[in-house]
């Protein structure tokens, strides 16, 4: 009988608080709507024609999309099939850019490469008439960084620009040879900039999935900063991605199930972000030969993705091993790995190539690529040049390089044919980051990106985790053997491209997407009962609190200790649902990109929690426990 009343009595109770919540609907206030950039810019976008404009009379709309200044969109009619040409000038003939489109009868004409704060002269041509266009363009961001240092051989360059992306502070950005900047984001996209087969680029996403710079997937967009789709992933996004001829993407992302990160890569169908296929390298590799990196969750550190059409094969670089590995792509199996084979165990070694002649062993590599002759390029950023910091070289007595090896896979030899780097000793050394680049024979860019010192002394750790007070990225351009570009940018980079601004005429109208979603959130363990519940406090208002509702998931921030114990609580009546905050600032070994990052206050460590929209429909209300105590938060969101 007891049994019996208990069950009535939580019956009852239960009753109680659903009608509780029923009739407090008119105190209880939505959750602020956060809008994503494509939604606010499809609102935007339909705004551009409105009215009627010729040759003699365009619109023109400076940065139309809000996220990329330097450039604008020009829009005119003529009767006729006409094909335009436009040209905007420079303070050269090389910083000059012209570009010719398809003809056509409505001209939609995207303008890139403005110099900021500058009444940029742009000069277009229709059917042998000119007409001349002014577009003044505001001042950079206080905090923008400009070069401290260029050198450019002109007689051998050409008008194409130097994309970087920040790995420290900075935004992502394009320099031309006077060291001049002609185009930035101003988002926290991340990660390297790649130019697709379309003419688009893709960048990683400026949402975080997981800390501390697990992005939520993908952007496509073209230089105007128009987003065309964000791909998003179950997994996220870091480091690298390479388009396949057919156009999907092999994505390096993570499968957090696993317990580990920067392991895993997934091939997804680009037009409907379906994920076709998935290497796992705890799958393919023991956790062995690992350098003083390496972590538990991070035993890889895969920091670059490159496929090979000739050999049906995919090329990763594993920092934390101190190794590149290549892996068939039908089968996922091994194929070989170049390094040193410290650490690894026997039945592993038959992988490893013989060095002949002086071969020189790279350490904690970036940016692996397999040349059209087969050969394999890298940035050797050569930390310890050893798997042990006892056993290692100081910072100041080391070096980082860029190297090609000669890999014979029938007789599994290797030969060290080129580098550039090591003669410049410390001054070129870089931790972390940076790359490399083929761009045609004998022809490189490499960026030594991660440069730091504290107290004038040149570090060996990650900027972010050195507290480095004095960063820099030196930028070399290479043909021949002779460096034909050199510039130096005071804070560190990512990667580098060298690409010109236009390819196709790629600009389309219509609305972007988000194609896939981030997948079910898991919920905690233990639900809370919501019959004892406070109103919001000066103690809860401490925590410095925000939630945000984005188009597809749920944001909550706040400022907490490590033992707090933290949960959001999400009803509906019929169903509640329960998530844990981690409260947490892990020690990373390898702090690639720090742009999310927030320092650690006095009163806590700020914190993000992200309950994705999958699996929730409807309407739920808010309550948020602290410890022992649940508050109600008299907010709703709706799914």
């Amino acid at each position: 009988m007891k049994t019996f009343y208990k069950f009535v009595l939580l019956i009852l109770l239960a009753s109680l608080c659903s009608i509780a919540i029923y009739y407090r609907v008119e105190k209880v206030k939505p959750v602020t709507e956060k809008k994503h950039i494509i939604e606010i810019q499809n609102k935007i976008e339909a705004t551009f024609i409105d009215g009627e404009y010729t040759f003699e009379n365009p619109k023109v709309v400076l940065n139309p999309y809000q996220i990329s200044p330097l450039t604008a969109l020009i829009y005119f009619e003529t009767k006729d099939l006409t094909t335009p040409t436009i040209m905007i000038k420079g303070k050269d003939e090389q910083t000059t850019i012209t570009k010719t489109f398809i003809p056509n009868k409505n001209h939609f004409l995207p303008i890139y490469g403005l110099y900021p704060d500058y009444n940029n002269e742009i000069i277009l041509t229709v059917n042998g008439k000119k007409k001349t266009i002014y577009i003044q363009t505001n001042k950079l961001p206080d905090d923008f960084i400009l070069p401290s240092k260029i050198i450019a051989k002109k007689d051998k360059l050409t008008n194409d620009l130097y994309f970087v992306t920040p790995a420290s502070s900075g935004y992502p950005a394009a320099y031309d040879i006077n060291g001049d900047v002609r185009w930035y984001l101003t988002e926290n996209f991340s990660w390297d900039i790649k130019r697709l087969n379309n003419g688009n680029i893709l960048i990683g996403s400026n949402r975080l999935i997981n800390p501390p710079y697990y992005t939520t997937g993908l952007i496509e967009m073209d230089l105007l900063g128009k987003i065309y789709y964000e791909y998003s992933l179950l997994g996220g996004y870091h480091h690298d991605v390479y388009e396949m001829e057919n156009g999907n993407l092999l994505v390096a992302s993570n499968n957090f199930e696993n317990g580990t990160v920067e392991d895993y890569i997934v091939e997804i169908d680009r037009e409907t972000n379906t994920i076709i296929k998935t290497f796992d390298l705890n799958e393919i590799l023991p956790e062995s030969g690992k350098n003083e990196y390496s972590t538990a969750d991070d035993w890889f550190h895969n920091n670059s993705v490159w496929y090979d059409r000739n050999t049906n094969s995919i090329t990763l670089s594993g920092r934390h091993v101190d190794a590149v590995i290549n892996i068939n792509y039908d089968n996922g199996e091994l194929n070989w790995i170049v390094g040193d084979n410290t650490n690894w165990p026997k039945n592993i070694h038959k992988y490893f190539f013989k060095p002949i002649n002086n071969v020189e062993w790279q350490w904690a590599q970036h940016a692996a690529q397999i040349l059209p002759n087969g050969n394999l390029i890298l940035f050797d950023n050569g930390n310890n040049r050893s798997k042990s910091k006892e056993n290692g070289i100081p910072a100041k007595n080391n070096y980082s390089r860029a190297v090609i090896y000669k890999l014979n896979t029938t007789n599994m030899t290797i030969e060290q044919v080129w580098e550039y780097g090591k003669k410049r000793g410390s001054e070129f050394y870089s931790p972390y980051i940076s790359d490399v680049d083929y761009l045609n024979d004998n022809h490189y860019l490499i960026l030594s990106g991660g440069i730091s010192y504290k107290d004038g002394e040149i570090q060996n750790d990650p900027a972010p985790l050195a507290n480095s007070d004095t960063l820099n990225s030196v930028m070399v351009e290479i043909l021949n053997n002779d460096v034909i570009f050199e510039m130096h940018l005071p804070t560190n980079n990512y990667r580098a491209e060298k690409m010109n601004l236009y390819t196709y005429n790629n600009f389309k109208l219509g609305p972007g997407k988000i194609l896939g979603n981030m997948g079910k959130t898991p919920t905690s363990k233990n639900n809370s009962i919501l019959v004892f519940n406070k109103n919001i406090d000066e103690k809860f208002n401490s925590h410095e609190i925000t939630i945000e509702k984005e188009i597809d998931r749920l944001v909550i921030s706040g400022t907490f200790k490590p033992e707090d114990k933290v949960s959001i609580i999400l009803d509906n009546v019929f169903d509640k649902k329960t998530y844990d905050l981690i409260i947490s600032k892990k020690p990373y070994t390898a702090m690639c990109i720090d742009i999310f990052n927030e320092e650690e206050k006095e009163n806590g460590i700020k914190v993000y929690k992200y309950i994705n929209d999958v699996g929730l429909k409807g309407k739920y209300y808010l309550y948020m426990k602290i410890n022992n105590t649940i508050y109600d938060l008299n907010q709703y969101v709706i799914f």
